[in-house]
């Protein structure tokens, strides 16, 4: 299926590592450009040298995004080079496990760098991008939220960070004046993911019997999903093809979600 997204331009944050790298590597093989932002200067290296190797062109910056000073250098950057932007994946996220599972000892700050980490940094970059995708009337924006974006359940304030995300896409697309200008924004909604480096990674190290049970007691399909699943849905949402959907939040959980919506 040609996906006609060949010589687009994409920016993916956090897409050196995980889900993120994993997009960035799928759009790459569609014949995208690819731009890839990261804190870790190793991974972006590294992530350049293999979207080299598919032979398109592309971009690694070393950023915090959680300043938004480094937000607007890495926006610059892709302009500075690209001169727009076609495809946004707001990718960099994370907090599920911060904190403590009793909420009232938990920080406060919690409250606010996951929030910021997730909610604010989507959008930061998405205001940055609307321009550029206005002006040439196409665009895909993409965030990945997680099932605790479409349903209770989780840490009470990554739940509300990434609904705020689900929201934020949702609220987008209903604006006329950028559907009509063919953009579009969804979210894709991840259950549990098996990521080198993270979480699930480090329980099954140190404790296999209970992801032996969280295995057996939430995943239907009796496994942890992979990156490259995620990627493969994200790719076609970023389509031609997938001109029709948009304000979508689309789980990508092998059922594990229970929300019928």
């Amino acid at each position: 299926m040609d996906l006609q997204i060949k010589g687009k331009y994409a920016l993916i944050t956090g897409g050196t590592h995980g889900i993120g790298r994993s997009i960035a590597l799928a759009l790459a093989d569609e014949g995208c450009n690819v731009a890839v932002c990261s804190r870790n200067k190793e991974r972006v290296e590294k992530t350049i040298s293999e979207l080299k190797a598919k032979g398109v062109d592309c971009i690694g910056i070393q950023a915090d995004v959680m300043l938004e000073s480094d937000i607007k250098r890495v926006m610059k950057t892709v302009i500075d080079k690209w001169g727009t932007v076609h495809i946004l994946i707001n990718n960099v996220g994370g907090g599920g496990r911060w904190g403590s599972e009793i909420v009232e000892e938990t920080k406060k700050n919690v409250w606010l760098e996951v929030y910021t980490k997730n909610a604010l940094v989507a959008i930061r970059f998405t205001t940055l991008a609307i321009p550029y995708m206005r002006k040439q009337k196409w665009g895909r924006v993409v965030t990945i939220t997680s099932i605790f974006g479409r349903e209770g359940g989780g840490r009470p304030w990554f739940a509300m960070a990434k609904s705020a995300q689900t929201t934020l896409m949702k609220s987008l697309s209903m604006k006329h004046y950028l559907a009509e200008d063919c953009i579009t924004f969804n979210s894709i909604a991840p259950g549990a993911i098996m990521i080198p480096d993270t979480g699930w990674e480090q329980v099954a190290k140190q404790n296999p019997k209970e992801i032996e049970e969280f295995i057996k007691r939430e995943l239907p399909l009796g496994r942890f999903g992979t990156p490259e699943e995620v990627a493969n849905v994200v790719v076609f949402i970023c389509s031609e093809k997938a001109s029709m959907l948009n304000g979508a939040s689309i789980p990508v959980d092998g059922g594990q979600g229970k929300s019928i919506l």
